[in-house]
């Protein structure tokens, strides 16, 4: 497994909008992607990229930091990408 730590870049967090464009991404790839807050519970038991849904019940915000985990070293880095940029602006 590939992983990379990334600051979440959106100025709500991961809410609706970043966490469609997210999604949309990573079913893109046919490898699983994980999300997961660094230090927290759910470290352990990750969020599934593919769904919109589950990003936004990750509950991530401005600044958390968030590893993106995944089988396929070049989806973690288009959704560790993403995941940086203030998705809401776009």
């Amino acid at each position: 497994m590939v992983s990379k730590t990334v600051t979440v870049g959106s100025t709500v967090g991961l809410h609706a909008r970043p966490a469609t464009i997210i999604a949309e991404a990573a079913g893109e790839y046919d490898e699983d992607i994980y999300l997961a807050i660094l230090g927290e519970e759910d470290e352990e038991d990750p969020t599934e990229a593919a769904s919109s849904l589950m990003i936004m019940a990750l509950g991530a915000e401005h600044g958390d930091q968030v590893v993106v985990t995944s089988e396929n070293a070049e989806a973690v880095e288009a959704i560790a990408a993403l995941i940086e940029k203030n998705l809401d602006e776009e």
